[in-house]
């Protein structure tokens, strides 16, 4: 697994917890785009309990927050989808 991959799994999994987590690096797609220089192109799905009740909004704040630090340069674009447990099935 890429560095920053692992180290997007590792802050997300310490700061929400998360039931179910999946990050891919869509950063190939974007080769030769002229902000992708310096970070990568991430899409995150993430399912938590710490999202219930929460709206659209905050959801994606609470990743951003988590992301803060990565969000200065090893992430460039981040996608997000965020659910709580119920909003899923199984």
């Amino acid at each position: 697994m890429p560095l920053r991959v692992d180290n997007i799994r590792k802050t997300l999994e310490a700061a929400l917890a998360p039931s179910q987590l999946d990050i891919e690096d869509d950063s190939h797609r974007h080769a030769g785009h002229v902000g992708a220089k310096g970070g990568g192109h991430y899409r995150v799905f993430i399912v938590s309990a710490k999202f219930s009740g929460r709206s659209l909004i905050g959801r994606h704040r609470m990743v951003y927050e988590a992301l803060a630090d990565q969000m200065k340069g090893d992430i460039h674009a981040l996608s997000i989808v965020a659910k709580a447990p119920e909003e899923v099935g199984g």
